[in-house]
């Protein structure tokens, strides 16, 4: 037995509605090809894996996410589980990314043994990819009592077989966005494996949407939104508290967990519609600077990056396909001019935006949040 998928109230179907309203303008602006929309696609995806693994414990900045996004070598001073935690997650979240366009793909144990493989796998300690066969619990903290006992381990094939069949079949006129959020909700509380279970159940919800085709993968997540602050990380382990109630208890009702991941899926669809809009308007800033400069087009891009602070000569020469002659000359042109500052020396040395582009970046920044959130759900 599973954790049923709840009847939808008025209010629920009119979050649904509001959701959807965003997603649709959304991809309607993406149907017009943009040359900085890569960027933001990374940027987009560097924040889910972040986020994820944030919530976790392990903690990068957010120019090292980005800069693990284009393959590059993130801090030295990042320790070995944090580096093999988010390494893990990129990896994972590009293999869904891929997956969810496969034309031949199926809900299978061998599937999310993958996944969970790519996450953990520098960690023989948790056995990679392989259910568990001792109990486990989530801990409330030091010397505090578990908040949550997961199935015992004799339970864990046929429930994950259950999952996986409701996955392929169940409730399938339900909307994506609630089915997405009850995969997550029973992959989590069954607790399969000794550790990465939490990413592994974002990553599943990311996976749902994606093969639903409720736009990319990096547009719909909200791996972002949880792990952006601790106050939302507090109100999701809150949620899954609250119908969890402490055991595996799946004939418990689980509309308050749907109903904080609506609300999760409206506050990051506002979020990721103010960032498409900060970066159509910084690119339209820096094409003038650019002009002004009387520099190349195809520099933009670098002022770009630059100014979200991540600028790497390799990332530069391969998205405007130039020699490594012809981006040295370009980034030593924009150094010249103050529009660029190194940081970092030989493989670690990246470029952030001089005054000039921080000062850009801010305004357009100020503009687009000039205004709070809409909360979704209105008492």
């Amino acid at each position: 037995m599973l954790f049923a998928t709840p009847a939808l109230t008025s209010e629920d179907l009119q979050v649904l509605d509001e959701i959807e309203a965003l997603r649709a303008e959304l991809h309607h602006r993406l149907a017009e090809p943009r040359r900085w929309e890569n960027q933001l696609r990374r940027s987009l995806t560097a924040a889910a894996v972040r986020g994820s693994t944030h919530i976790e414990g392990y903690t990068i900045s957010g120019e090292d996410a980005e800069t693990l996004m284009a393959g590059g070598e993130i801090s030295a001073g990042t320790d070995d589980a944090t580096r093999n935690a988010v390494t893990g997650y990129r990896d994972a979240l590009t293999y869904i990314h891929r997956a969810s366009a496969f034309r031949i793909f199926s809900w299978d144990h061998t599937l999310l043994s993958a996944l969970h493989f790519m996450m953990t796998r520098a960690g023989d300690d948790v056995g990679p990819g392989e259910y568990r066969t001792a109990g486990v619990w989530v801990s409330g903290g030091p010397n505090r009592p578990a908040v949550y006992t997961a199935p015992d381990p004799e339970q864990v094939p046929a429930l994950m077989g259950e999952l996986l069949h409701w996955l392929d079949q169940g409730d399938p006129a339900a909307p994506a966005l609630v089915r997405a959020s009850m995969a997550h909700l029973n992959l989590v509380s069954i607790h399969p494996w000794r550790d990465g279970n939490g990413r592994m159940s974002r990553a599943v919800h990311t996976l749902v949407l994606a093969r639903e085709g409720v736009l990319a993968p990096e547009f719909s997540s909200i791996e972002e939104w949880l792990g952006a602050d601790d106050f939302n990380t507090r109100e999701y382990y809150a949620a899954l508290r609250t119908v969890q109630a402490g055991s595996w208890q799946p004939e418990r009702d689980a509309h308050a967990w749907v109903r904080f991941c609506l609300t999760a899926h409206h506050l990051q669809a506002q979020e990721v519609q103010r960032r498409f809009e900060a970066a159509a308007r910084l690119w339209f800033r820096l094409e003038a600077l650019a002009a002004q400069h009387r520099l190349d087009e195809r520099t933009v891009s670098a002022l770009y990056a630059a100014a979200h602070g991540h600028l790497r000569r390799t990332g530069y020469q391969g998205e405007e396909s130039l020699t490594c002659d012809q981006a040295l000359c370009d980034l030593r042109t924009l150094r010249r001019l103050g529009l660029i500052e190194p940081v970092g020396h030989a493989r670690t040395r990246s470029y952030l935006g001089g005054p000039p582009l921080r000062q850009a970046r801010s305004e357009v920044h100020a503009q687009v949040h000039a205004e709070l959130y809409r909360e979704p759900y209105r008492t």
